[in-house]
């Protein structure tokens, strides 16, 4: 099936989720996911939007969640939807963000364990098919928003990705000394 007879025939609304980077200086975060979706795979830290949420609300709670750690700032960087139309359950929308300024020191959970790499040295081999082909878009200060339509062997069948601007500002939650729960 090609992607835009796919993206026409959808049933629903995609599931929409964010994933968070952490980024210090010339290093990135990124999460071994030890259960469920991505199980083995070298992750971004994210999960699914609650209904009532905003997606930066998402992604910090999520980040919190996954790795103990409350992000100060988000800097919106990606839209990614993923289409698969053998398991239409796995259909999502996914608001990337990086975060340069966060609360706390990454710890492992159930389910992640985080883990610093080079920025520019990152184990595409060990992560999703996709990553490689948007990623370093974002590393080079682009801002994209891509589709990408997976067939049944779990391998990419066609993707498009557009060069985009988003606006989201960049400053502190004015409830940064608040615990998160």
């Amino acid at each position: 099936m090609k992607l835009k007879k796919y993206k026409k025939k959808l049933p629903k609304l995609l599931t929409t989720a964010t994933l968070c980077f952490l980024i210090k200086e010339k290093e990135i975060l990124l999460g071994m996911k030890k259960r469920s979706l991505g199980v083995g795979k070298w992750n971004r830290i994210g999960g699914k939007q609650e209904k009532g949420e905003r997606l930066e609300d998402t992604a910090i709670r999520e980040t919190w969640k996954e790795i103990g750690v409350k992000p100060l700032s988000l800097s919106k960087k990606a839209i990614l939807k993923f289409y698969h139309p053998h398991k239409p359950d796995w259909d999502q929308e996914v608001h990337v963000f990086f975060c340069e300024d966060w609360k706390g020191e990454p710890q492992e959970s159930e389910e992640m364990a985080p883990k610093c790499f080079e920025k520019y040295k990152l184990p595409f081999e060990q992560m999703w098919e996709d990553d490689s082909h948007w990623f370093p878009k974002l590393l080079s200060g682009k801002t994209v928003e891509a589709d990408f339509l997976y067939g049944k062997d779990g391998k990419i069948k066609e993707f498009e990705i557009e060069e985009k601007a988003f606006w989201l500002p960049k400053n502190k939650d004015p409830q940064d000394d608040q615990e998160v729960h």
